[in-house]
């Protein structure tokens, strides 16, 4: 039997961040937890439908990676678990939240629901609903960047992508193809491993003859660092050093940050595979308490600062609730708008 993993080595003992950047990090994570929470009441009292896939427990993944990049510059490529990157990456929370009631003052215009959130204003190359789909866009944003510059000899295109995905997804030919494309061409990007340890209803560890993900990096002969994904300045500490490398033009970087869902796999999941005990396990590490606790001990912020910032993003996600009640529907005869270009 495989040995499980619970806690990786690199901890962000190291790691330093100012009082003006902690209070930012706490921000964004508690915009994507408050967030969620929301969609989750609505999504119950039959006012979002289709899938809803929410990111709990996963925001120090979202937040350190993200927030060491240059929002509305650098690109994201996400998932179908993509609310959180979206406003991780600057998509405003009543666009998002419009989105998902699939109205057209949504993000995606009300076209894409909560699968295919898309900002072209934000960089944000939208989330995929099949896995591994995300992956080889992300790699041609990556390539298109790093030819405007060495071959149109554009210097400002020093953009660097950021690619999330989860650990099923490794498993998938996307995921070794382009990352041998990536190596080959040294591609200014990031591949997150979201590791929640479980692919829908299969535990990692059953589904894959390599557990550790950030060591098939070593195939490619780039580099790969296993992360506490619950620890927002482990993250940040390594998303930092590797956007650092893709922006100097050495090449990619494989990041596993380990984490863990703190719901079902979608809001239709009953949540039954997984066990009570590991449940709670990963509950005790929930990265905003963390982060929280940090803050306060190092002397970075108040139990007050903390609390003003948690009642600001309340009213945040309740104006956003309001806008997307109150925003309009889609009108039919655009039914075919968005599907082809507009050359006017």
């Amino acid at each position: 039997m495989v040995q499980e993993r619970v806690f990786p080595t690199f901890q962000s003992a190291t790691a330093t961040v100012t009082k003006a950047e902690g209070l930012r990090l706490y921000e964004d994570m508690v915009l994507g937890r408050f967030f969620e929470d929301k969609c989750a009441e609505m999504y119950y009292r039959g006012k979002m439908f289709g899938f809803v896939h929410l990111y709990n427990g996963q925001e120090a993944v979202s937040t350190g990676v993200i927030q060491a990049m240059r929002p509305g510059e650098d690109y994201v490529c996400s998932t179908y678990r993509d609310h959180v990157h979206a406003l991780s990456a600057g998509v405003p929370a009543r666009n998002v939240m419009a989105e998902l009631f699939g109205k057209e003052t949504g993000c995606s215009k009300g076209r894409g629901g909560s699968m295919h959130l898309f900002s072209a204003e934000h960089r944000l190359l939208g989330g995929y609903a099949f896995i591994g789909e995300g992956i080889p866009v992300a790699t041609g944003a990556a390539f298109q960047s790093k030819y405007r510059r060495e071959a149109m000899g554009d210097a400002s295109s020093d953009q660097v992508t950021a690619a999330f995905f989860g650990d099923g997804t490794t498993n998938n030919g996307q995921f070794f193809e382009c990352l041998n494309m990536a190596a080959l061409w040294k591609l200014p990007i990031l591949y997150v491993v979201e590791n929640n340890k479980w692919a829908i209803g299969m535990a990692h560890e059953r589904a894959t003859s390599q557990p550790e993900i950030y060591k098939k990096a070593s195939v490619f002969g780039m580099p790969g660092y296993e992360v506490d994904g619950m620890d927002v300045l482990a993250v940040r500490a390594i998303a930092q050093e590797a956007v650092a490398r893709a922006r100097a033009g050495e090449g990619p970087t494989l990041i596993e940050c380990l984490t863990y869902r703190f719901r079902g796999h979608s809001l239709a999941d009953p949540d039954e595979m997984r066990s009570k005990v590991e449940k709670e396990a990963w509950f005790a590490r929930d990265p905003i308490k963390k982060f929280a606790a940090h803050l306060l001990e190092h002397t970075l912020a108040s139990q007050d600062e903390l609390k003003a910032i948690e009642k600001k993003i309340q009213t945040i996600v309740e104006e956003a609730v309001t806008f997307a009640l109150e925003s309009p529907e889609p009108d039919p005869k655009d039914l075919y708008k968005y599907v082809f270009a507009d050359n006017d």
